[in-house]
């Protein structure tokens, strides 16, 4: 604990710095013993050789980043010096070295003369900072002394045999022992009664032989935290140099009501400022829960105030005051009591000369009516008689309960102070010099926790209902090790019903299976996987049926039956995802207003309405058209339509036909295929698998009830309405000439293609626009959630840029990029896809993606501004036709998705594009990547069969192909090809 402070019950230890590490893995206070691990542990220790760091703990110290300490041939005791002023070091201790760095002797409180003998060029002066570092050698010479009288007595070992406590100095008394200045005469004695002269003979044995040198520290800075409130006020609102790891913040793990009250050069931590509370500059609130309206002026300390003490406050206008609340116990009897002292007051400074509340004594007493008598004991000596020992505070009053305004009123005008002085002389009242032992350190750091987390649920709703990039994650992993995670668990409850928003709603359920997850601590199993339990379907129902408030308490009931253990509650967190993604999908479904779909002439029966399709490659951009990133944080894609191999690979046809019934049709690769699947639904029910992507024929499914062509769920029969509305039915054929998990769109763009043919064969007509969203929609109700870059990319023709805003309803906005003339056929010509052989079997890439970005992990946020400002440089590159740019954004992308997705580059792939680095301006994955194909943008044009020969000679490759792809700048064609689509 260190020497008492009156700053801070908890010690300087423990003061709480003005600091949040957004880097933390989990949040909490930041304390001054944190600050100096991280200083000691990266800044001062690296490098050093083995032996035992020695730091106190009652100073603030700041480190640039990396002091270079030359380790090289040490041997010893080293001690660490930071320059500081020679007035400073009038009051502190200062070394005295020689050239070499080897210390002379320790100077403490010296005269002008001592201190200007220290001096280095600069004029500063090495100050004593609190922190030395043993060698092994001369660590183990120290702790052998532990056995040797009377230097026993410093352990218990001693004090339980009887011999007398003795108190050394670290600095006075070990280490001055081995600067080279020192006689043993003067060492040992220096060392005042005889006790502890035996005792420094015993150290000059022991350590004499030992060199001691010193490190004096550039840019270092170090604060002694002494009991002057100025200065300790000063160092927690001046904002230290950026030489420190921590970077002091006005405001820091505090939920302020009203942050444009405080003025700069104010500084709260750990609090929560509910309406108006109005901050001076050079004042600082820790660990209070204040209610406004409330006025403090310059020059004020508070803390440990709790929400009960502000009606007292709110009259009063405070001004260069320290006003306290301290947990004390009394004989076992837990109390609060509140402390008030003035900012210029000095603690142990005699009464005669001294002030109180920054005025004299005398004119204090004449203004309260206190006399000297109520504070101090006749019998005690006039010198004695200062603050320390003053019986200002009340601490029990026998018949009424005690509060802020019973010491408030010692700041009162003579005219208040008459009625409040007969209550005061009535309480039993302490000074703080008897108060320090009584303060109860266990009450008090369970206090700051409490409020930590009460202003973390405010942080919790402020985030959600802001939107803002913040991550829950560390809060959430620091309220379960300290057992607040049902506050917070509440808390999200509360903000998913009451929201009104299904955005806010989804990342709210989003958080709690984060919280779930972080309970079962790594064990119970993947976080992501199925998520249909019986047990979960009415809560589920609610959210579908659009009633959120009811959905978000079903789910909190059933939850508590699945809290007992890891397994139970990644089940849990599962479920919570899957309920999330029923509100993803229902934000995403508002972007259906911008799909209208107008009519147009019924073709013939038995007429086939076809349309082919180009693929699609994704330049830069990915990921930002994904729910919920694309309406969350806003999108950005550039990428092109193409032909494969001279060819638009995908395709659709539809016709009707005279019995009332739906025939699916999935052929293979081309057209003129054999069927690979035929499915014939002849009853509503054979749909209502729809909405699970791997049933047979769920797309084709989907897309009858996305156009509206059947309506799902109907009283009516499926016979009944193909009769009324189409006098037959529909046979749909569908076929993609590209493998399956390629990475150029296929899913998507074959949904466009079956939509448009379908609405077509219908006799209605949709524009491009429309087919965008009506696939968002579409891939929504098939539940595979996807983005809308590879709609955009095979249905909308040539190269080109899609964008979406970042709120709802969700709409797609595409801009054709213009190239200069000729650059078409350029990118033709260098433009290569290689089939890597690899599909991709990583089917939790989105839930993955989904939720890293759901917690705001700042990784997962800055790749997404990335990804979009990536896209937006890309289509500068285009519109120059600038090939070795576009080249570098593709490397940069393929970074960007790795980063989003960790693991989407097999291990053959990342052989392939080592191989193929040194011939390429850039190459990248198409789609999430994990397999599929590989794009290239190659140095050389035409460089098909340089390539070929490049990659049989690498080893490992397994049976990759080589392909041409070309821009395809005509765009999807919906033709009417009459009976025979041959």
């Amino acid at each position: 604990q260190g020497r008492d402070f009156s700053f801070d019950d908890c010690g300087r230890a423990f003061t709480c710095l003005p600091v949040e590490e957004p880097g933390a893995p989990a949040e909490a206070l930041v304390c001054n013993l944190d600050s100096l691990l991280g200083t000691m542990t990266h800044r001062l220790c690296v490098g050093s050789p083995p032996g035992v760091w020695v730091c106190s703990t009652d100073m603030l110290l700041t480190v640039p980043s990396a002091p270079e300490i030359d380790w090289d041939g040490f041997q010893g005791v080293r001690v660490i010096a930071v320059p500081g002023s020679q007035a400073y070091a009038r009051n502190h201790g200062v070394y005295l070295a020689d050239e070499q760095g080897l210390v002379r002797d320790i100077i403490y409180k010296g005269t002008e003369a001592q201190i200007q003998q220290c001096a280095g060029p600069d004029g500063t002066v090495p100050l004593v900072c609190g922190v030395v570092f043993f060698s092994s050698d001369a660590a183990e010479q120290l702790l052998a002394t532990h056995v040797v009288p009377p230097l026993d007595a410093c352990t218990y070992m001693g004090l339980d045999s009887g011999a007398p406590p003795i108190q050394l100095s670290l600095f006075f008394d070990i280490v001055l022992c081995m600067a080279g200045g020192m006689t043993e005469e003067d060492f040992v004695k220096g060392g005042g009664d005889a006790i502890v002269r035996s005792a420094r003979s015993v150290l000059w044995t022991a350590l004499r032989a030992f060199p001691l040198s010193m490190a004096c520290i550039p840019d270092a800075s170090y604060d002694y935290m002494t009991t002057s409130a100025s200065d300790h006020i000063c160092s927690l609102t001046l904002l230290p140099g950026s030489a420190s790891h921590f970077c002091f913040c006005k405001t820091a793990h505090s939920h302020v009501d009203q942050p444009w009250l405080l003025e700069d050069g104010s500084s709260v931590t750990n609090c929560l400022l509910e309406g108006a509370v109005r901050l001076a500059a050079g004042s600082v609130i820790q660990h209070c829960h204040l209610q406004g309206p409330l006025e403090i002026g310059p020059g004020c300390l508070l803390s440990g105030l709790a929400a009960g003490s502000s009606p007292a406050l709110q009259g009063c206008p405070l001004c260069d005051v320290v006003l306290q609340g301290h947990h004390v116990q009394l004989h076992g009897l837990p109390c609060r009591v509140f402390t008030l002292t003035g900012r210029l007051d000095d603690w142990q400074s005699p009464a005669d000369e001294a002030t109180y509340l920054n005025v004299p004594w005398a004119e204090f007493f004449h203004r309260t009516g206190i006399r000297e008598g109520d504070l101090w004991d006749a019998e005690m000596p006039r010198r004695s008689r200062c603050l320390l020992s003053a019986r200002l505070f009340p601490v029990l009053h026998a018949c009424e309960a005690l509060g802020l305004e019973d010491v408030l009123w010692l700041l009162a005008p003579a005219a208040v102070a008459g009625e409040r002085l007969v209550r005061w002389r009535a309480a039993w009242r302490m000074s703080w010099q008897e108060l320090l032992p009584c303060l109860d350190k266990a009450a008090e750091l369970g206090a700051r926790r409490a409020l930590f987390f009460l202003q973390g649920q405010h942080k919790v709703r402020r985030v959600l209902l802001g939107h803002q990039d913040s991550s829950l994650l560390p809060l959430t992993r620091s309220a379960i090790h300290e057992g607040y995670h049902e506050a917070v668990l509440g808390t999200l409850d509360e903000v998913a019903s009451t929201a009104g928003d299904a955005g806010i709603a989804a990342r709210a359920l989003a958080c709690i299976a984060d919280v779930l997850g972080c309970m079962a601590r790594g064990e119970g199993g993947l976080r992501s996987g199925p998520a249909a339990n019986r047990e979960w379907a009415s809560a589920f129902g609610r959210l579908e049926s659009g009633d959120i408030a009811g959905g978000v308490r079903e789910l909190a009931a059933e939850r508590q039956k699945w809290m007992s253990r890891p397994a139970l509650l990644v089940r849990a967190a599962r479920h919570y995802e899957g309920a999330e993604q029923i509100l993803v999908r229902q934000a995403v479904m508002s972007s259906c207003q911008f799909v209208t779909v107008g009519q147009a002439e019924l073709p013939p029966l038995g007429h086939w309405v076809q349309v082919v399709c180009p693929a699609r490659l994704d330049l830069s951009g990915g990921w930002s058209d994904t729910p919920p990133i694309t309406y969350e944080h806003g999108g950005a894609v550039v990428d092109m339509a193409v032909l494969v191999d001279g060819c638009r690979p995908i395709g659709a046809r539809v016709r009707r036909i005279s019995e009332p019934e739906l025939r699916l049709v999935s052929l293979g690769g081309t057209p003129q295929s054999e069927a690979a699947v035929e499915l014939v639904c002849r009853e509503l029910e054979h749909l209502q698998d729809y909405c699970q992507p791997h049933a047979p024929g769920a797309l084709l499914k989907a897309a009858f009830i996305c156009t509206q062509v059947v309506q799902f769920p109907s009283q009516k029969p499926l016979r009944a309405q193909l009769m009324e509305s189409f006098g037959g039915g529909f046979e749909v054929h569908t076929w993609s000439k590209l493998p399956h998990g390629s990475g150029l769109g296929t899913s998507s763009i074959l949904a466009g293609a079956v939509m448009a043919s379908l609405y077509r064969a219908a006799g209605k007509a949709a524009s491009t626009e429309s087919l965008i969203h009506a696939v968002l929609h579409l891939e929504q109700r098939l539940t595979t959630g996807g983005g809308w870059q590879d709609q955009v990319g095979g249905l909308v023709p040539g190269i080109k840029i899609g964008r979406s805003k970042a709120q709802l309803p969700l709409r797609v906005e595409v801009e054709k990029i213009p190239v200069p003339d000729g650059f078409t056929q350029t990118l033709n010509d260098h433009l290569l896809l290689v089939y890597t052989g690899k599909t991709r079997l990583a089917r939790n890439l989105l839930q993955d993606v989904v939720r890293n970005w759901y917690a705001r992990l700042p990784s997962a946020v800055q790749n997404a501004d990335a990804l979009v400002s990536n896209a937006e440089e890309c289509a500068q590159a285009l519109r120059q036709g600038n090939l070795p740019l576009i080249g570098k954004c593709l490397d940069r992308y393929w970074q960007q998705k790795k980063c989003m997705a960790p693991g989407c580059e097999p291990l053959a792939v990342g052989c392939m594009m080592d191989a193929l680095r040194p011939y390429v301006y850039g190459q990248c994955l198409a789609g999430a990547g994990g397999g599929g194909f590989l794009y290239v943008l190659t140095k050389g044009p035409r460089q098909k069969e340089a390539l070929q020969q490049i990659l049989t000679k690498t080893e490992g490759l397994g049976n990759f192909s080589i392909h041409s792809i070309e821009v395809d700048t005509g765009g999807f064609s919906v033709e009417v090809v009459g009976c025979d689509p041959k």
